[in-house]
């Protein structure tokens, strides 16, 4: 076990690794980030912040010198950095579980091999490929770029062979994967975590709302059957365990019509729907992360009360700093803000935890908590 007292390493410093900075602090840990940006968010509570490329052999040897084990941000970081620095210090999750999941045709793959069910899909390596695939899963499709896709980017909806063309060569004629867009009644996710011991605590399956490929909201209890979200629940589980993966896993999910449960898209890391953790359960999600990465036992995580998480981004600063001395008047309204100087349109600046007494209702409150936030709006919205 590594105890409080001893430095964490990790390699990513945006508004996960913030959180999960935070929390480690809180829990006693001091923690050395790696992330080549100077502001990074997670930098700027870290016990040390190395601005270096995740490839940087003299960050990665001092990241290796000076920490007792070294965990993930994001999916996107070197697999062949985590392998070297895996010969020095302990590592989790693993580079092998990471490298199945930071790449879309190995993830499909992955997810094929175990008999979980996936959207239809076929591989698109080469422009030789393309008119295969498209006879393969026909329309309407999503083609995306096997790698750096997240938050709606590296994916284009495609109707014919010809824009199936024309998606390839916009998005740089990159490997990626078609897959056939079903017909979806809703969509959840899972968020766990997973001990060296083989040990799985799940937090409840939380129901998921997009807008234009972000996040928009999580809520809970689900209002889905207990039938599906077991399942998701059970699947979920057993990627962690195939991946013999150690560390907090986020798996999302499309249920189409009828039902049926498919497999999307695996988090090697805590996860945006997860950040109702930190407000309505017994424990967060990066409690579990530092947890599990110091091999001490999982917590049991249970729901407190019904919520909603909404995400916050940038597009709310258009007009003006939001108000968020209207937000933090409601009651059951928490406010979390990642230390971004720079709001974009589309770029993630924070959430809001809203707690009420139903899933309903903290799904309502959500949605007029954040339009109070816009400036000029009428402040009698919250009343």
């Amino acid at each position: 076990m590594i105890l409080p007292g001893a430095t964490l390493g990790l390699l990513g410093g945006g508004q996960l690794g913030r959180m999960f900075t935070a929390q480690a602090r809180r829990m006693g840990y001091e923690v050395v980030v790696l992330d080549p940006d100077p502001g990074s968010p997670a930098g700027a509570l870290a016990t040390r912040h190395l601005a270096a490329s995740y490839t940087d052999a003299a960050a990665l040897e001092e990241m290796a010198r000076t920490t007792s084990v070294v965990t993930t941000e994001f999916e996107n970081v070197s697999a062949d950095a985590l392998h070297l620095l895996a010969t020095r210090v302990r590592v989790a999750p693993g580079a092998t579980a990471v490298h199945t999941t930071q790449d879309r045709v190995r993830e499909k793959q992955f997810l094929h091999d175990q008999g979980i069910a996936t959207a239809p899909f076929a591989v698109v390596r080469t422009p030789d490929d393309l008119a295969g695939a498209w006879t393969q899963v026909g329309a309407p499709a999503l083609f995306k770029t096997s790698q750096l896709g997240y938050d709606g980017k590296g994916q284009l909806p495609v109707c014919t062979l010809r824009d199936l063309e024309d998606a390839f060569t916009h998005l740089g004629g990159v490997p990626g994967v078609l897959e056939h867009r079903l017909p979806l009644e809703t969509e959840l996710s899972v968020v766990l975590a997973r001990g060296d011991d083989g040990r799985v605590a799940a937090f409840p399956a939380g129901d998921n709302i997009h807008h234009q490929g972000i996040l928009d909201t999580t809520t809970l209890p689900s209002a889905l059957p207990a039938s599906i979200t077991e399942q998701a629940t059970r699947c979920a589980s057993l990627i962690a365990e195939r991946l013999e993966y150690v560390g907090v896993l986020g798996v999302e999910f499309f249920v189409a019509r009828g039902g049926l449960l498919y497999a999307n898209e695996i988090a090697p890391r805590p996860h945006n729907s997860g950040h109702f953790t930190q407000d309505a359960c017994t424990l967060c999600q990066f409690e579990q992360q530092v947890r599990a990465i110091c091999g001490l036992p999982l917590g049991h995580p249970a729901l407190l009360s019904p919520v909603c998480m909404i995400n916050l981004l940038g597009d709310l600063w258009e007009h003006g700093p939001p108000r968020w001395d209207r937000v933090l008047d409601l009651p059951g309204v928490t406010l979390h803000l990642y230390g971004k100087a720079t709001p974009r349109p589309g770029r993630k600046m924070g959430h809001l935890n809203c707690l009420a007494p139903t899933a309903a209702e903290a799904f309502a409150l959500a949605h007029r908590a954040r339009d109070l936030l816009v400036s000029g709006a009428p402040a009698t919205q919250g009343t």
